[in-house]
């Protein structure tokens, strides 16, 4: 069955960097774009970022372009998001997830409804 696996999170001090992972299983992760999405305490998930299964198109929040970078390796079924100069904002759990349909993403703001399967997240927490 679809299966995505994040990790990498963990506690790090305001301007630290740290490299998600989101490894899949059970479809074919060409087809799909995957986004990286993240939700802190009391707040509603957000769109972090995106990257397209076809010509590497992305998509970053206001709130992150700059300081992160999301990557795919196809041969490796997974998706990175390297982050960077982090902020006490960036505090949330992150979770990583396909377009549905497959490929339907191609560019330009995310709308989580047109995201399907699902990871469990990896909370990271910036603190000093």
């Amino acid at each position: 069955q679809v299966q995505l696996v994040e990790s990498g999170g963990g506690l790090v001090q305001p301007g630290g960097s740290l490299r998600l992972s989101c490894a899949a299983s059970g479809f074919t992760f060409d087809y799909h774009a995957i986004g990286w999405f993240r939700q802190a305490p009391g707040k509603e998930r957000e769109a972090v970022s995106c990257i397209s299964s076809s010509d590497g198109s992305t998509y970053y929040a206001d709130s992150v372009k700059g300081r992160f970078t999301i990557s795919r390796d196809n041969a490796k079924n997974t998706v990175y998001l390297q982050m960077n100069s982090l902020k006490h904002e960036d505090t949330a759990v992150y979770y990583c997830a396909t377009d549905r349909p497959a490929g339907s993403w191609t560019g330009g703001p995310l709308v989580i409804a047109d995201f399907g399967s699902w990871g469990q997240g990896t909370q990271v927490t910036v603190s000093s």
